[in-house]
C-alpha cells in the first residue's frame, strides 16, 4: 500500500522544513510556501490526503485558503489540520467552523503532530472506505432495479401478447396503443386540467399499464371474441365484460403480493374503464366526464383510433384520415373534448406510431381519405 500523501503549507521556509524532517520518515510529503501555491498543490496528482496549514500567512491567510478549499468539489473532501501560533480559542473555534478537523499549535511537538496525523489519515481512510462501499452498493442497487425493470416489462409484454394469442388479428396494437397513450400525455402534460395528474412519474408507469388495457379478452369465449359480423345483444354483454375481467384480475394479483405497486393501480383503471364515454354512454359504470380516470380516458381514444386503422375479423381498415374525422366527431361524446383537441394536434406523430409498428400481414393504409 502506498504512502499517504501530505500537503504542508506554510510561508517559513524553516517551518517547512521542520514539518517535512518529522513527516517524511512514514509518509509521501509536498510542500508551498503560499496560499496560492497551496490551492493548485492541492490539486495535483497525487491528491493530498491531509494538508497541514498555517493560519498566519501573508496576502492569502490558512482561513481564506480553506474556504477556497471547500467551495472546490476537487478538493472539498480533503481533511485540513490547522497549524497555529495563535492561543486564542476563538481563533481556533473560527478554523473548524470553517471546516478545519483538527488543530497544531506551534511550536510543534512531533509527538503529537505524528499522533494527530495518523488520526486524521485514519478517519480518511474510514470515510474513503464507506463511500466507495456505498458506491458499489448504489451500482448494485441500480443494477438490480434496472433487471427489476425489464423483468416487469416483459412480463407485462408477456401477459398481453397471451391475450392477443387469442385475436390473432391484433397484431401490434399493444405496442401502437402504447406509444398513442404515451404521446396523449405528453401533449397534456402541461394543460392546466391535466398538469397535475400527468406527472413525469405518471407518463412512465401509464406506457407501462397500458399493453394491459385488454388483458381480460382471456376469458371470452372465442365464438364471440372471433365472430364475423355483428355481435347479438347477448353476446355483446358478454364481450363488455372483459372490462371488469381485466381489473379483477391485475386487483387479484395487487393482493397476492406484499407491497402495493403503482403501475398495478393504474392498469387497473386502465383494464376497467376505457370502455367508458365522455358522455356517461359507456361500460361498464357509465361513467362520465371527468368522473373517468385520466390513464383511461387516453387508452379510450388510443384504443378506439387502432381499432379503426386495424383489420378486424368483423371490418375493414379504414385510412388514418377516416379514422381521424370518426374521432374527431366523437369530441365530447365519447371522447374527453381536451384529448380529442391534443390528438387531432398531434396526428401526424399518431400516423408515425401506426406505421412504426404497422402489422406485417396488413397492407399500408395512405393518409388519403
Amino acid at each position: 500500500m502506498s504512502a499517504a500523501t501530505i500537503l504542508i503549507v506554510d510561508d517559513e521556509p524553516v517551518n517547512l522544513a521542520i514539518l517535512a524532517n518529522l513527516l517524511r520518515a512514514e509518509y509521501r510529503v509536498r510542500a508551498a510556501n503560499s496560499g496560492p501555491h497551496a490551492l493548485r498543490a492541492a490539486l495535483g496528482q497525487p491528491r493530498p490526503d491531509l494538508i497541514l496549514l498555517d493560519v498566519m500567512m501573508p496576502g492569502m491567510d490558512g482561513y481564506a485558503v480553506l474556504a477556497r478549499l471547500r467551495e472546490n468539489p476537487a478538493t472539498c473532501d480533503i481533511p485540513v489540520l490547522f497549524v497555529t501560533a495563535l492561543s486564542d480559542a476563538q481563533d481556533v473555534g473560527r478554523g473548524l467552523q470553517l471546516g478545519a478537523c483538527d488543530y497544531l499549535t506551534k511550536p510543534i511537538d512531533p509527538i503529537v503532530l505524528l499522533a494527530r496525523v495518523r488520526t486524521q489519515l485514519q478517519a480518511k481512510q474510514a470515510r474513503d472506505w464507506m463511500r466507495d462501499q456505498n458506491a458499489m452498493l448504489e451500482a448494485e442497487v441500480a443494477k438490480r432495479m434496472r433487471e427489476n425493470d425489464l423483468t416487469q416489462r416483459v412480463s407485462i409484454r408477456a401477459l398481453a401478447h397471451l391475450a392477443e394469442t387469442r385475436d390473432p388479428e391484433t397484431g401490434s396494437h399493444i405496442l401502437r396503443t402504447q406509444g398513442y397513450v404515451n404521446q396523449l400525455a405528453l401533449g397534456l402534460r402541461r394543460h392546466p386540467r391535466f398538469s397535475a395528474a400527468l406527472t413525469d412519474r405518471f407518463i412512465q408507469l401509464l406506457s407501462l399499464s397500458a399493453p394491459l388495457h385488454d388483458i381480460g379478452k382471456v376469458g371470452i369465449p372465442d365464438h364471440i371474441l372471433l365472430k364475423r359480423g355483428s355481435l347479438t345483444p347477448d353476446e355483446r354483454a358478454i364481450m363488455e365484460t372483459h372490462s371488469k375481467l381485466g381489473s379483477d384480475a391485475i386487483e387479484q394479483a395487487e393482493c397476492d403480493i406484499e407491497m402495493p405497486l403503482e403501475f398495478l393501480s393504474v392498469a387497473k383503471q386502465i383494464a376497467h374503464w376505457h370502455h367508458e364515454k365522455w358522455d356517461g354512454s359507456g361500460y361498464p359504470d357509465r361513467l362520465a366526464g371527468d368522473a373517468i380516470p385520466v390513464a383511461a380516458r387516453l387508452m379510450a381514444l388510443a384504443d378506439v383510433f387502432d381499432a379503426l386503422i386495424s383489420v378486424r375479423v368483423y371490418k375493414a381498415a379504414m385510412s388514418y384520415a377516416a379514422a381521424r374525422d370518426v374521432i374527431a366527431a366523437e369530441r365530447g361524446k365519447h371522447f374527453d373534448p381536451d384529448v380529442t383537441d391534443a390528438f387531432l394536434a398531434d396526428f401526424a406523430n399518431f400516423a408515425a406510431i401506426a406505421d412504426r409498428y404497422s402489422d406485417a400481414e396488413t397492407m399500408r393504409i395512405s393518409w388519403g381519405g
